[in-house]
């Protein structure tokens, strides 16, 4: 078999992609995550009479706790694939990381297992979040003088 009739045969059983019906998807989904943020953040500042900022952890936090949770239900999984790009938020895709590796070391035991490879998939980010926020604190500290 030649390479053209090859690249036909794959073109033809590729499936095609829906740009347009992906990102509407993600942008509705995406909106109801924002805008479910939105209500959290609102109800802890009334409900729990905190500031705004405080308030705004405990939406990350919650939002993190609800991505654990339907990782390990192996629900998440299964949401990205139906909603695509929507639910890769950084705090959640991050949530999923951690608790999905967690999850498949789980069987090695809490050191070895979990404690070891918990940060398999999460080590780079929060190490180049750690640099990176040292670095522009100082550049942040030589500029402004503090």
């Amino acid at each position: 078999m030649n390479k053209n009739k090859y690249k036909e045969i794959v073109n033809r059983n590729t499936p095609k992609e829906e740009c347009f019906k992906n990102g509407i998807i993600a942008f509705l989904v995406g909106g109801t995550i924002g805008a479910l943020g939105e209500l959290l953040l609102r109800c802890y500042m009334m409900w729990l009479n905190l500031p705004r900022k405080e308030s705004g952890i405990l939406v990350t936090l919650t939002f993190v706790a609800i991505a654990s949770i339907l990782t390990a239900l192996g629900i998440f999984d299964v949401l990205v694939t139906k909603v695509k790009a929507a639910l890769f938020i950084p705090i959640t895709g991050f949530a999923h990381s951690m608790t999905s590796a967690a999850l498949e070391y789980k069987h090695e035991g809490l050191v070895l297992g979990i404690g070891t490879n918990i940060f398999k998939l999460a080590g780079t980010v929060i190490l180049y979040g750690v640099v990176s926020v040292y670095v522009f604190g100082l550049i942040r500290l030589l500029t402004i003088g503090g």
